[in-house]
């Protein structure tokens, strides 16, 4: 499962992407500095966006942690959607890439193959996403999974929802069906690249 992604892109290209949605992007806690990175792990802070409490019909992107403690403790950086429809708490993951990793022929190897997953014709994407509040680490947000599509099956048994921008407005409106906008992508639509 997904516990590792990229995000590469700055904030004007992300920007004009979003536009496309034709909901107002602000910034409530200033324009955030995007520093490119090859790796965002568990615990880290992230870019999302999602549905401004402040003002109707606005989306705000704000930085935030990737996971919140579950009642064992672990992390929650993954949550399935199967079934489930998500009245509140959407966000957009922002990301141009995400990873999955695979054992290696030799038993013996300790290391595990690792695979980029971008999205064709794309600078970036949206991972779909939940947002909430934490006792022990504030606002947070987690991955939402679905069965795998084609791409990502020879790879893993599940994978998360990745979203091209004609999706971002549908999965940010709660009052669209999340089975609508929670399914995998068609054949072919992302580019699989072997890192290690």
């Amino acid at each position: 499962m997904c516990s590792d992604y990229r995000i590469r892109q700055e904030l004007g290209p992300i920007e004009g992407t979003f536009s496309q949605t034709r909901i107002p992007l602000r910034f409530p806690e200033g324009r955030p500095n995007i520093e490119p990175r090859d790796d965002v792990r568990i615990t880290d802070r992230g870019p999302i966006i999602r549905m401004s409490a402040s003002e109707a019909g606005a989306a705000e992107m704000v930085q935030r942690r990737w996971s919140w403690p579950g009642p064992s403790g672990k992390p929650v950086y993954n949550f399935r959607s199967d079934g489930r429809e998500f009245g509140s708490g959407r966000c957009l993951i922002v990301a141009d890439g995400f990873y999955e990793f695979t054992a290696q022929a030799d038993p013996k190897a300790k290391r595990k193959h690792k695979w980029l997953f971008t999205l064709k014709g794309e600078p970036w994407f949206g991972i779909a996403g939940l947002w909430r509040t934490n006792e022990q680490v504030g606002e947070a947000f987690t991955m939402l999974t679905a069965p795998p599509g084609p791409d990502v099956a020879p790879y893993h048994n599940r994978q998360i929802v990745v979203l091209p921008p004609s999706d971002f407005a549908r999965w940010l409106d709660p009052a669209v069906p999340a089975p609508e906008v929670l399914r995998p992508l068609p054949e072919g639509s992302l580019e699989v690249r072997q890192i290690c």
